[in-house]
């Protein structure tokens, strides 16, 4: 599976963004993405089951960020309204394709096997 995020770039706080993630190959359960503050490691904030369409969401973008992926599997979404100073950084995304029974919440970022190169978002005051 090779994924490819976009959407990017510089908004300011309080601002909408939608982040694109393009994903070559069908063999994969399980969507996620992740965000990199500079400096610390990647904090999984939103997953998506694609055989249940169940999500999960980090307790700071709950209510703010919404995962979503077209039918055909192709493309997966982050929307994010209401950015906020403390939401810039690296966001990838990445996919899982083995089986998961431990519940979407308890996933962790090494348990994706396929990741992007990621797309930058900078919030400025």
């Amino acid at each position: 599976v090779h994924l490819v995020e976009s959407g990017g770039g510089l908004v300011q706080s309080g601002d909408s963004l939608k982040l694109s993630c393009a994903v070559s190959g069908d063999n994969y359960r399980f969507i996620g993405w992740f965000r990199q503050p500079p400096g610390k490691e990647s904090e999984g904030i939103a997953y998506l089951s694609i055989s249940d369409d169940s999500t999960y969401y980090s307790n700071s973008v709950k209510g703010r960020f919404t995962i979503s992926r077209n039918s055909d599997k192709h493309t997966a979404y982050l929307q994010m309204n209401d950015l906020r100073p403390e939401d810039p950084g690296l966001y990838l995304c990445a996919a899982r394709s083995a089986q998961w029974e431990g519940g979407i919440a308890r996933l962790y970022p090494g348990d994706f096997g396929s990741w992007g190169q990621g797309t930058r978002v900078t919030v400025s005051n």
